[in-house]
């Protein structure tokens, strides 16, 4: 193996053998070696290569050649659980870190890491904040830092996550130097972004082309009455299946599914809504061949390692061309021929603008949140979850505030913390405590004794112990911590907060004017959102080579058009553009609906804004908390465009 600080170059006769020995690969595929070979070199690097381009192999293959380990960051349990299984069949010692997990296969994890035996772990980016886990990595040999779904990174991306921003730091904590940024779906502003967060050189950034010649894309204009139709006829044709459907709503999941079923097909649906079990059943069916198509929301797919999807239909629009480049990336990965068809219908825009309208915060919202986060003192901790309530802000949207305002230089993270940890004694206290002597023993004996006892857990407050005590909170977790890793007990944490620490850049700065800055910032990324759809109905309705237009879009040039799309291949007479039916105007019962939800004051539903969102469907915190998602009125105008509504609810 070669050590962490190795700068040598490994000759590409040892890399290939070790491909073959190690994966059974006869070879590597576009861009794969390139990218080994800046990792080998000691580099970062930033690999953006097509769904189904084998990016994995980018950082298993350094994993066993380097001494140390590679931590894995991905957002997809689903992905987690398949490479894990079969990097561990290949003979590799490699796991995953999730909420699924008992506490023996937890603990065997950490031994491996402390003994070096592990290669390879998998975890979700939300664990980077975890105090006790972050410790156990700076403990731990780290040889390479891989991070999947790097495009999450950039706050321009199409599925930026604020958790992403915070991995440069820790990697920077922890001193790893070595660092392997991956996507599917990155256009060139956003590999820029993910470039200057990691330090990775030009030279470094290796992109192949996102052309796949054996699918065939295709956008059919269909109205809303002749979906179903179009649908059973494109799935009937020889060659289609196994096959996706993509839609963007649950109960549309549920009712295309049913049409299928009706109709002679092998369908399931899968979608957030159902049961864990449920789903990874339909999911386990569909791997199988037990289920010819799965009708899915964006949910189904990612990780998903099925190489002979003939078809991936599109019956409702896209959100993104990110998007739309992403899941018709699982098609064809066999290489054999598939279709892709975009049921292109105008209809759909109405829920889809209206979630990106729902999406924006209100400015009173913002300003509750900041100014309960400038206000609580030079370092505090906070619920995000109480203050996602209180301030009627989505969890997400509260987090990406923090992020903004971390990069302003006002906040510092300083980590996640639990204020309650359930013990579960493996062995008796008394045989725990004669462990140890002296000072040590009598702390673990007035450790427990602050504890809550239960018939099987002894419940712990971390700030009483630690104020009854007079012991930092840093003992008292590594104190636990060390117990818990040698076997004598067992800890469920509960009551996460986040810690913070206020920095200069909070210094007369008003949290009015904070919030009216974020207000701004989240108005630009509305635009910038409803721009994203305006392109995917461009993408829909363009009269030229799809494949030449889509690959445009992620700064690929062809030299011709490609041949195999439905444009090509049927140059269009007339115009593509999604019919629609002309919006549902607002009648005078719907407008007695609006002003009889008014005149209920109800404290979730008491500005324009969040009236006009119950109305449309989108849930907020307060409507949850408040549970009025049952109210008659709720959903009522999903099918009106969002502004209409508002601007019926202000007046």
């Amino acid at each position: 193996m070669l050590s962490l600080d190795s700068r040598m170059n490994i000759s590409q006769q040892t890399l290939e053998k070790s491909l073959a020995d190690h994966f059974g690969h006869p070879g590597f595929r576009s861009g794969q070696r390139e990218v080994i070979a800046s990792l080998m070199g000691g580099r970062s690097a930033l690999a953006v290569l097509p769904t189904g381009g084998g990016k994995s192999i980018c950082y298993q293959l350094p994993s066993v050649l380097l001494e140390g380990l590679t931590l894995v960051i991905s957002p997809l349990i689903a992905l987690m659980k398949d490479q894990v299984d079969v990097l561990k069949d290949r003979g590799i010692e490699a796991a995953r870190l999730d909420s699924t997990l008992a506490t023996e296969e937890v603990l065997q994890i950490y031994e491996g890491m402390k003994s070096g035996r592990l290669k390879i772990l998998y975890v979700a980016p939300e664990r980077l904040v975890n105090e006790n886990f972050v410790l156990k990595l700076a403990r731990t040999n780290i040889s390479l830092l891989a991070i999947d779904e790097a495009h999450c990174i950039s706050e321009w991306g199409h599925n930026f996550r604020p958790e992403y921003l915070r991995i440069s730091k820790v990697a920077k904590k922890l001193g790893i130097t070595r660092v392997l940024a991956l996507t599917a779906t990155a256009t060139p502003e956003v590999c820029q972004d993910i470039c200057k967060e990691f330090a990775i050189e030009e030279s470094d950034f290796v992109k192949t082309s996102f052309h796949r010649p054996n699918l065939s894309m295709h956008s059919s204009p269909a109205a809303w009455e002749e979906r179903d139709a179009h649908l059973l006829e494109t799935l009937s044709a020889a060659g289609r299946k196994p096959a996706i459907v993509y839609v963007t709503l649950q109960r549309t999941a549920e009712q295309v599914a049913a049409l299928l079923v009706r109709h002679g097909f092998l369908a399931k649906p899968y979608h957030a809504g159902l049961a864990d079990d449920v789903r990874s059943l339909a999911q386990e069916e569909f791997m199988t061949g037990k289920v010819d198509v799965i009708v899915a929301t964006i949910a189904f797919g990612m990780g998903i390692d099925k190489s002979d999807i003939r078809a991936v239909i599109h019956y409702n629009l896209p959100k993104t061309l990110e998007n739309y480049q992403q899941e018709i990336g699982r098609a064809g990965r066999d290489g054999l021929p598939s279709h892709c068809e975009m049921l292109a219908c105008g209809d759909d825009l109405t829920v889809l603008q209206n979630f990106i309208h729902g999406d924006r915060p209100e400015e009173a919202g913002l300003r509750m949140v900041v100014d309960h986060l400038l206000r609580q003192g030079q370092e505090f901790d906070i619920s995000r979850y109480e203050l996602s309530r209180a301030s009627d802000v989505r969890p997400l949207v509260l987090e990406t505030v923090i992020t903004y305002l971390e990069h302003e230089n006002i906040l510092e993270p300083l980590g996640a913390i639990y204020t309650t940890f359930q013990i579960g004694f493996h062995h008796s206290e008394e045989r725990i405590v004669a462990g140890y002597s002296g000072e040590r023993q009598q702390f673990l004996k007035n450790l427990f004794a602050t504890g809550r006892k239960g018939r099987r857990w002894l419940t712990l407050d971390i700030a009483a112990a630690s104020e009854t005590l007079g012991q930092p909170r840093e003992r008292i977790m590594k104190a636990l911590g060390h117990l818990e890793e040698g076997g004598d007990i067992e800890l469920k944490p509960s009551g996460v907060r986040h810690r913070f620490r206020l920095l200069g850049g909070a210094a007369n700065r008003s949290p009015v004017e904070v919030a009216k800055w974020l207000s701004g910032l989240f108005a630009k990324r509305e635009i910038k959102d409803l721009e994203r759809l305006d392109q995917v109905v461009e993408l829909a309705a363009f009269p030229g080579c799809t494949t030449v237009s889509l690959l445009g879009y992620f700064g690929e040039t062809m030299e011709q058009d490609c041949g195999h799309c439905g444009n090509c291949q049927n140059p269009p007479t007339v115009t593509k553009t999604p019919p629609s039916a002309s919006p549902r105007a607002l009648s005078l019962e719907d407008c007695k609906i609006i002003q009889a939800l008014a005149k209920e004051r109800l404290p979730a539903l008491l500005s324009p804004r969040q009236q006009a969102r119950f109305l449309c469907g989108i849930s907020s915190p307060a409507t949850s908390r408040d549970r009025l998602t049952k109210h008659p009125s709720f959903a009522c105008f999903e099918d009106v465009p969002f502004d209409v509504v508002l601007d019926a609810c202000t007046k």
